[in-house]
């Protein structure tokens, strides 16, 4: 029986999945993996209830029964373009008193993990502690009923196409990359997902925990080997310019899970359960 495999529908893993979705090895591949495609918090939900073996899933869902498959995350160590928090300002504030000033959050519900970096940046760094309140990610009806919108993925880049317009329905607002700013505050990479398995499912599949993660880490690494190819498919399913695709896969994102994406994982879960954002996860449980 295939792994059941609940994947992202988004530009940023796009990279992760290049041999599931290209020939040959997509075919080769299906004899072990079923991949379908959702949301970041669906992937969990799958995940969690078992109706999926293996997901991509946001770190704020992992529990002590699913296992980190070493070598693969999506991170980024500066800028990422994609975790936008809009803040109104239209009194100029400083980027503190705006923050402190922020008593409803519109929120894109694709991602837990999202919310709680910015329930930390909020509750943890600012002292302050905003009603969240789950909205389409569309940022002018976003900020037309709270002070700011918090927008994750395609959403997030479209938005950043279309300032100009956003700018011009809610004049004075703060254009905060929630990357970067965890980057300022914490010198940490920013850590959104990785692969977690159930690792019970592995055995009635016939797949090995070495082969799991070889054959992830071989999928990243020819997916990004094949970046020109990664933006001629997406470039017409987005309206954003090839250029800012290929930068985003290139620079915005980071592929690799390495010890300081490790300790970001930690520090984040550390903060979130400080707060009651999140339950204590303890140490992290990695498939070996």
């Amino acid at each position: 029986m295939p792994l059941r495999v609940a994947a992202i529908s988004f530009l940023n893993p796009a990279p992760l999945l290049y041999n599931f979705e290209h020939e040959p090895t997509a075919s080769q591949l299906r004899s072990h993996y079923d991949v379908h495609y959702t949301t970041p918090a669906n992937c969990a939900t799958e995940l969690l209830n078992g109706t999926a073996d293996l997901g991509l899933i946001p770190i704020a869902s992992l529990t002590p029964e699913l296992a980190i498959v070493p070598g693969c995350t999506i991170a980024s160590l500066h800028e990422v373009r994609s975790i936008l928090l809009l803040v109104k300002n239209s009194q100029n504030l400083s980027d503190d008193a705006a923050l402190r000033a922020v008593r409803t959050v519109a929120a894109d519900a694709a991602s837990r993990s999202s919310q709680a970096y910015a329930h930390i940046l909020f509750e943890h760094f600012h002292q302050a502690k905003p009603s969240f309140v789950e909205h389409l990610a569309d940022p002018i009806p976003m900020l037309a009923q709270a002070d700011a919108a918090l927008l994750i993925g395609d959403p997030a880049l479209l938005a950043r196409e279309h300032r100009g317009a956003i700018e011009a329905a809610h004049p004075g607002l703060l254009w905060l990359d929630l990357a970067a700013v965890w980057r300022g505050l914490t010198g940490l990479p920013w850590v959104a997902a990785v692969w977690a398995v159930r690792p019970e499912a592995i055995d009635f599949a016939g797949v090995t925990a070495v082969q799991l993660i070889a054959d992830l880490t071989a999928s990243r690494d020819n997916g990004l080997a094949h970046i020109e190819e990664l933006v001629r498919e997406w470039t017409p399913r987005l309206e954003v310019p090839a250029a800012t695709i290929r930068t985003y896969l290139t620079e915005n994102i980071h592929y690799t899970l390495d010890a300081e994406c490790v300790k970001a994982i930690e520090e984040f879960r550390g903060l979130a359960a400080g707060i009651g954002v999140l339950p204590e996860l303890g140490k992290l449980t990695f498939l070996s």
